[in-house]
């Protein structure tokens, strides 16, 4: 059984580990904030935008952009978004493993990947597949620049015909406690699919259609990816919110639990040296 000396010093230990889990906390809860502000802006324009290029594309042959060729998808590109540190619960591994999922139940073959984040980095580098490019440490100051790099390198691979295909599996932020890990097809755009008894409506676009996905598909994919890593870092900082909230309160009760066996062993210790006292006062008499 342990002694009051080895239990005092655990109590002590986990007081320390539950002050940093608070600030830990409180570091996210902050953190949160001004990501959740960021992506929540940033949806409606990405939406819209996604709307009107559907639109835009459903008007036009595949022949008239190269980013709108739909080629059997042989040659796949996957871009993973993870964080850059763990204590955030199931976050990064919930990505992995559907990263993992879908290669094997779609059977991709001849893959390359961009991982992005330092867990992502250090996962697949030991692995087999082919790493295209990597991306780590961008969350520190995410800006608009990192989607626009990223959608620089899909979209040349895929215009050249290096790749025919682009996924990103990553965790779309819903709440504080619910992130929902998405696999979403980037390249190339879906076109939408019209009902056949009710005929879609026909805009007169100027300039025309051509010109208007010419300028806008590349923002269109640059602005697409950085909502992915918007969503991303803010589902990130409520899953470490979350789970540092969760390990604040369970070192409480580990800390009322090693108190009440302290209290026991104290008690009994003096209980027993009682009844030592007691013991040789009557043998004395």
């Amino acid at each position: 059984m342990a002694n009051t000396i080895d239990i005092r010093r655990r109590i002590r230990s986990v007081k320390n580990t539950q002050q940093i889990t608070r600030a830990m906390k409180m570091v996210a809860a902050a953190r949160l904030r001004r990501a959740q502000d960021r992506i929540v802006a940033a949806r409606p324009y990405s939406a819209a935008l996604k709307q009107v290029l559907a639109s835009v594309a459903s008007r036009v042959g595949e022949k008239d952009h190269p980013l709108l060729q739909t080629r059997d998808e042989k040659k796949i590109l996957l871009l993973v978004v993870t964080g850059d540190k763990g204590l955030a619960g199931a976050f990064n591994t919930n990505v992995l493993k559907a990263a993992q999922n879908a290669i094997q139940e779609r059977g991709w073959n001849d893959l390359q990947l961009i991982p992005i984040g330092r867990k992502a980095n250090d996962f697949f580098k030991r692995r087999s597949i082919p790493i295209r490019h990597q991306a780590v440490n961008i969350f520190q100051a995410l800006g608009l620049e990192h989607g626009r790099e990223l959608a620089t390198i899909i979209t040349d691979d895929f215009v050249t015909g290096k790749i025919d295909a682009v996924y990103v599996v990553y965790n779309e932020f819903r709440s504080v406690i619910s992130q929902i890990v998405n696999v979403e097809r980037i390249l190339p755009l879906e076109r939408p699919k019209h009902d056949e008894a009710t005929p879609p409506i026909e805009y007169v676009y100027e300039p025309g259609p051509e010109k208007i996905l010419s300028e806008l598909l590349p923002r269109h994919i640059e602005f697409q990816l950085y909502r992915v890593l918007l969503d991303s870092a803010a589902a990130e900082h409520g899953a470490r919110m979350t789970a540092m909230d969760a390990a604040t309160r369970n070192a409480g009760e580990l800390i009322e639990s090693l108190t009440l066996s302290y209290n026991r062993i104290r008690q009994a210790s003096i209980t027993r040296e009682i009844i030592e006292i007691v013991s040789g006062a009557q043998a004395l008499d």
